[in-house]
């Protein structure tokens, strides 16, 4: 029984861990879910409906780092780590506020812990951008 708690524990953690992930990078996996999806109804299979989104979405993450790299204007920075930013910030409310929702009784903490929860989302997606084109240290 014991051993089945526990497994169960990891089992949480491990969704946790991947809903996370799959928030902060909202706005390419979403890309390459509707790519898949697209790919799928046109007669690829799921094989190559897989591909196509896993190429999708890896291509639409990396214009996005080599469009932040380019860039040097700063409203024109901003603007695109908005477009990351903020479908990342709306997932992550999302996943709160749906855990929330079981969790917290009242209706005005469950809309703070969203919203802190969405921020802190959205602010380590900007952090995950800024990361990832930032030089290596020496």
């Amino acid at each position: 029984m014991f051993v089945l708690m526990l497994t169960a524990v990891a089992l949480v953690a491990g969704l946790c861990v991947l809903a996370y992930t799959l928030a902060v990078y909202a706005l390419p996996f979403m890309i390459a879910v509707e790519a898949a999806r697209w790919a799928y109804t046109s007669g690829s299979g799921l094989i190559g409906a897989g591909v196509v989104g896993l190429v999708a979405g890896a291509t639409a993450y990396g214009l996005l780092i080599a469009l932040f790299m380019v860039v040097r204007t700063p409203l024109l920075r901003l603007a695109v780590a908005l477009v990351v930013a903020a479908p990342a910030a709306i997932a992550g409310y999302a996943l709160v506020h749906g855990i929330a929702t079981q969790a917290v009784p009242s209706e005005v903490w469950r809309q703070v812990f969203s919203i802190v929860g969405g921020g802190f989302v959205g602010l380590s997606a900007l952090i995950r951008l800024a990361a990832d084109i930032s030089p290596p240290s020496r």
